[in-house]
């Protein structure tokens, strides 16, 4: 394998490459909006998901615009089958992409969201992600591994000012504010009706009689982003669980920042993605995790908890 490029330099290149990416399609997603005109495509990869031809441009223009900064890397985008880019036949970075996330609302100029995350195979972890906010001012989200191995996370607004994400707040989970992408009626929403344990506790009040705790609705990676930060305290995926291109550049940016991804059985989800071969990549495309993301781990842990209750009492009754 050759050996990766110099780390933080390489993710000020991916960032500045996203935000061209998003100066790009935004004004295309605003006029499908006030048209009507949403360009549709038949989904055969996906068959339940919304797939437009900005999805596809959104493919071609990363892998164009990915080659000149990343000679040689393994593309492994939403929209197609892994392919290996450049000369070199067994390249370390492979780089994952979602081009388009949520593009139902995104050709609507409601939301949408764009990820890439590079990954080192001979590191077995990610060494920069971004994700970019096509609609909003706080724009692009970066984490990045720097030339000590030290991961770093950061918000990048509009106009480039950049604003470092270190968790300082720890919210109980009584008055926490959970998100979950629970926008399917059947697939998501009517699961969460039925965490009874976990609303109840939500609902709990705090000590001056204020209940504090609320259920959100947010999206695919920037859901872990918006944890980083600080907005949301946690976001949980328990139905059907995130595909590897909707989870791993979110994580990345969530352990740079101090938080928590636990699966529904309370252990730690590794950075590892288990990349090693193209084969492995394309085995990864297919499969789905459940968790819980959050800025810490005692509350991560109270949702779990919260959720196998549920699950408990569903099967008993």
């Amino acid at each position: 394998m050759t050996t990766p490029p110099t780390l933080p330099g390489l993710a000020q290149s991916l960032a500045e490459l996203v935000a061209q990416v998003i100066g790009e399609i935004r004004p295309r997603l605003i006029q499908a909006a006030l048209s009507g005109k949403r360009s549709e495509a038949a989904n055969l990869r996906h068959s339940d998901n919304f797939l437009s031809a900005h999805d596809l441009w959104m493919h071609e223009r990363y892998r164009e615009l990915l080659t000149p900064i990343i000679p040689s890397y393994i593309y492994a985008s939403e929209e197609a089958d892994p392919q290996v880019i450049g000369p070199d036949p067994d390249p370390d970075l492979c780089v994952l992409v979602d081009p388009l996330d949520t593009s139902e609302l995104a050709v609507r100029a409601l939301y949408g969201y764009t990820h890439v995350m590079v990954y080192s195979r001979s590191l077995a972890r990610p060494v920069a992600a971004v994700v970019g906010d096509i609609f909003h001012h706080l724009q692009i989200y970066l984490a990045a591994r720097d030339e000590d191995g030290n991961d770093q996370a950061f918000v990048h607004t509009q106009d480039g000012k950049a604003h470092e994400l270190k968790l300082h707040r720890f919210a109980e989970l009584h008055e926490a504010l959970i998100t979950n992408y629970l926008m399917k009626p059947a697939e998501r929403l009517q699961p969460l009706s039925r965490q009874t344990h976990l609303l109840n506790a939500l609902t709990q009040p705090s000590p001056d009689g204020a209940t504090r705790g609320r259920i959100g609705v947010d999206f695919g990676s920037v859901s872990l982003c918006h944890v980083a930060a600080g907005f949301t305290d946690a976001t949980m995926e328990f139905a059907k669980g995130f595909a590897v291109w909707d989870l791993a550049p979110g994580h990345y940016i969530l352990n740079a920042a101090g938080g928590i991804v636990l699966d529904l059985k309370g252990d730690a989800i590794p950075l590892d993605y288990r990349f090693t071969s193209l084969a492995d990549i394309n085995k990864a495309m297919d499969r789905r995790q459940k968790f819980v993301a959050a800025s810490n781990l005692a509350l991560a842990q109270d949702i779990v908890s919260s959720l196998a209750s549920a699950s408990r009492w569903n099967e008993s009754s």
